[in-house]
């Protein structure tokens, strides 16, 4: 059996799990979420605790098995905790905004760019630093959807990669950006 599959996912108190016609539905004091469980998986609770099993050995139940066990976990610990992914903004004059769902980002380019965030996903700005003699902006983005959390994040970086020259753009908090030296004087 699947490593991952075959492990339960323990129900916090707060949590309500009900699963019928191949949908599971999961609700916390975060909000609900719910899935579609694919055919060939089997989901039963069992004293508190969710099970899944597959029909056979194939290959595709065994990635599916660990799959579906993997996003009905993140959907318990979304609930209940939610996820969040911390970006930062690095370079002069570079600027974040959030206001009615919308983030603007003053970047590299002579207008602003204007992000309209999916329902469900709250950005926080917190206040700048300054790393290595350029200020940073700390921008945390929080939700229960892991996958959803995630995109944004993707989302966001793209519009403003980091690059490895002076290090401005968009990058992960625990990204670690190798630096390379700029053309020598000669």
């Amino acid at each position: 059996m699947s490593r991952i599959g075959r492990r339960p996912i323990e129900i916090p108190e707060k949590v309500k799990v009900t699963i019928n016609n191949g949908d599971i539905k999961v609700e916390g004091p975060k909000g609900t979420l719910s899935e579609k469980i694919p055919y060939g998986i089997d989901v039963k609770i069992e004293d508190g605790k969710i099970i899944v099993t597959r029909s056979s050995d194939s290959k595709q139940m065994k990635s599916l098995h660990g799959l579906t066990r993997a996003l009905i976990a993140n959907m318990v610990t979304g609930v209940t905790q939610g996820f969040q992914k911390v970006l930062r903004i690095a370079g002069m004059g570079y600027k974040a905004q959030f206001e009615n769902g919308k983030l603007t980002l003053q970047l590299n380019a002579s207008h602003p760019i204007i992000y309209e965030v999916p329902k469900g996903i709250d950005v926080a700005i917190d206040r700048p630093e300054t790393v290595q003699n350029q200020p940073e902006i700390p921008v945390t983005i929080m939700g229960i959807d892991k996958h959803l959390v995630g995109h944004v994040a993707a989302i966001i970086r793209d519009f403003q990669k980091p690059e490895p020259y002076r290090g401005k753009g968009i990058k992960y908090a625990d990204e670690f950006i190798r630096r390379k030296a700029g053309k020598a004087a000669g």
